[in-house]
């Protein structure tokens, strides 16, 4: 693989882990709304809704500090996505969020998995935990 091939990829997951990062948080912005939360208890569920697959996922295939911490995309897209679902709630169909959030994770988790070398079981595996992982925390909101 040339090394244009391999940055393509590389900003390809970042992209998919940027996406379903949005897509879970505004679900968990919205959950948050819903209880009727203030602005900042939409920010900290967007952001935990947002990002605790992928920080579950780095943190098992070791790579350390997990993007979301380490990366200011994943709090920049976290927060927008809070403040988007706080001033305009009604137009977050939390269902849509959800499955579309669960498919970027999956991939974005995958891809990861296999660029850090893991095998493909271990792959399979980490990005259904990077999936789950967000879409559950978006349910216990």
């Amino acid at each position: 693989m040339a090394v244009d091939e391999h940055l393509l990829i590389n900003a390809l997951l970042v992209a998919f882990d940027l996406g379903g990062t949005f897509v879970f948080a505004l679900s968990g912005a919205t959950a948050a709304v819903k209880h009727r939360l203030d602005l900042f208890g939409v920010l900290v569920l967007s952001f935990a809704a947002g990002n605790s697959g992928g920080i579950a996922r780095d943190v098992m295939i070791g790579a350390v500090p997990p993007a979301a911490i380490s990366d200011w995309r994943y709090i920049a897209v976290s927060i927008l996505a809070g403040l988007i679902t706080f001033f305009w709630y009604r137009l977050s169909p939390v269902l849509v969020f959800d499955a579309a959030g669960l498919a970027l994770f999956a991939v974005s988790g995958a891809g990861k998995a296999l660029v850090l070398h893991s095998g493909p079981v271990a792959a399979t595996l980490l990005g259904m935990l990077t999936g789950i992982g967000g879409a559950w925390c978006a349910m216990c909101s």
